[in-house]
């Protein structure tokens, strides 16, 4: 069974390394796509070895999904908002790798509970759907994320992955989640992140 989530701290070997790399990528406005919150890099940054490093910790095989964001990084600043709050990620697994340093970290990830339905996922069987209420994962994310995404009294924070430098976050992308704010006021101080994001090999 795939695991929720995963914490793995000094996750690479060289992290100030991969940071300058990170900072030295173009974040240009104009390549502002989706309802995520701050900027993302114009190119990905590869991480040597990652799939087979990801596929030994979760225990099956991946590989990068495609038309994803998967290996850009994105940089969120103070009081940047996106369009979308709690949701969950169109993949088999996904990950975040925090590159802000330790004094600048804040925040990290979030996960919820939906008030109204005492949901904390995408339900992963056919007898949890229907247990669930719903139809299929359609119904459910158009009446549950679409309707309630930035509606702060509909959710319950019940867990917080807090941001460390060089810290991987793996998650089933079928919980409910979502960046805690960004912070910072430019490229050096602000929330700065690698994605991840994985099907199945």
């Amino acid at each position: 069974m795939l695991p929720s989530f995963l914490v793995i701290d000094n996750f690479l070997t060289n992290p100030q390394g991969f940071r300058r790399k990170a900072l030295a990528l173009n974040y240009d406005p104009k390549n502002k796509v989706g309802q995520y919150p701050g900027l993302i890099s114009t190119k990905p940054l590869a991480i040597d070895g990652l799939d087979k490093r990801v596929s030994e910790l979760i225990g099956t095989p991946v590989k990068p999904a495609p038309e994803t964001s998967h290996n850009h990084c994105r940089l969120t600043l103070k009081g940047e908002t996106g369009r979308s709050g709690v949701h969950v990620d169109p993949c088999f697994y996904s990950g975040i790798l925090y590159l802000s340093q330790a004094e600048h970290c804040r925040g990290g990830t979030d996960f919820y509970k939906h008030r109204r339905t005492g949901l904390e996922h995408i339900p992963k069987t056919e007898i949890e759907m229907v247990n669930s209420g719903y139809r299929n994962t359609n119904t459910l994310i158009d009446d549950v994320i679409n309707k309630d995404t930035n509606l702060a009294s509909k959710w319950e924070r019940t867990m917080r992955v807090s941001m460390r430098f060089n810290r991987l976050l793996l998650l089933s992308p079928l919980m409910f989640h979502n960046a805690a704010p960004g912070f910072g006021k430019n490229l050096d101080n602000g929330r700065l992140v690698h994605l991840m994001f994985f099907v199945k090999a």
